[in-house]
């Protein structure tokens, strides 16, 4: 393995790591990355599956002590059997659409422009959304309802459209349904373990045929940093939703939705 692809399994493991939990978008920032790295097909995208499951694991490992809890008390506490369930109300409706339309999704809506214009768009409707003060209903995952985690399930659903950000689009939903920042954000970690390892498993499993031994020190490297980068960054967000709101990542959004429009618009023209 030469020198040059270490740094790309680096680069590339950074900004999954960085961005998958963050309400800005992993795919529009892998897909610049992957872009300017000159590393792009169909090892690209089993690549970009193989991180992302390091990201999960970051999660995992971050929540083990309450995720171990949770399995050791599963058949006697209600509380635990209620966030198990509505975990799974949550998963329902992407899972379901994710089934439906994954196909359709990656054929005609996983572009560049697709992902500028969902990049700038959520950066406005966050905007909008921070702009009006609210008091929570709900301040811990224990406080949900059916009805919540169902709602908040559907947001989860329209970050299928790339660009959107599953951690953005329920953080966001959170807000709108009456969570406060922190239950918004949390529920969102946990949502995403279920959520991540079946969309990552299905992919990785369409996607098989793609991989060989050869790959492996590649992809080794890739996710150990996205594993670790994930950690900083999960660690980071629930210390910054502490002390902030989230309009520094909607005038992100918009800055970088608009570089990668005028990125891929100089190629198309090139």
């Amino acid at each position: 393995m030469s020198a040059f692809e270490v740094f790309q399994a680096i680069i590339l493991g950074l900004v999954e790591g960085l961005t998958e939990f963050l309400p800005i978008s992993s795919t529009g920032h892998l897909i610049i990355a992957g872009d300017l790295l000159k590393y792009t097909g169909d090892q690209a995208k089993t690549f970009s599956i193989v991180i992302q499951l390091g990201a999960i694991l970051a999660v995992c490992w971050h929540y083990r002590d309450r995720l171990r809890a949770i399995l050791a008390t599963l058949l006697a506490s209600r509380t635990s059997q209620r966030l198990v369930f509505h975990l799974f109300l949550a998963i329902c409706p992407s899972a379901l659409l994710g089934l439906a339309l994954h196909s359709l999704i990656k054929k005609h809506l996983f572009t560049p422009f697709t992902v500028a214009i969902a990049l700038i768009a959520g950066g406005f409707i966050i905007l909008l959304v921070e702009r009006k003060e609210r008091s929570a209903r709900v301040t811990s995952m224990e406080e949900l309802t059916w009805i919540d985690a169902l709602k908040l399930g559907f947001a989860q659903a329209v970050s299928l459209i790339p660009g959107v950000s599953r951690s953005g689009a329920t953080i966001i939903g959170g807000l709108l349904f009456g969570l406060s920042r922190h239950a918004a954000t949390e529920f969102s970690f946990f949502l995403a373990i279920p959520t991540m390892f079946l969309a990552t498993g299905y992919d990785l499993f369409s996607s098989w045929d793609t991989l060989s031994s050869h790959d492996l020190p590649f992809f080794l490297i890739g996710f150990v940093v996205a594993f670790a980068s994930a950690l900083v960054a999960i660690r980071g967000l629930l210390w910054y939703v502490a002390h902030h709101d989230f309009r520094a990542f909607a005038y992100y959004r918009i800055v970088f939705g608009l570089i990668v429009l005028g990125y891929f618009l100089l190629i198309a023209q090139s």
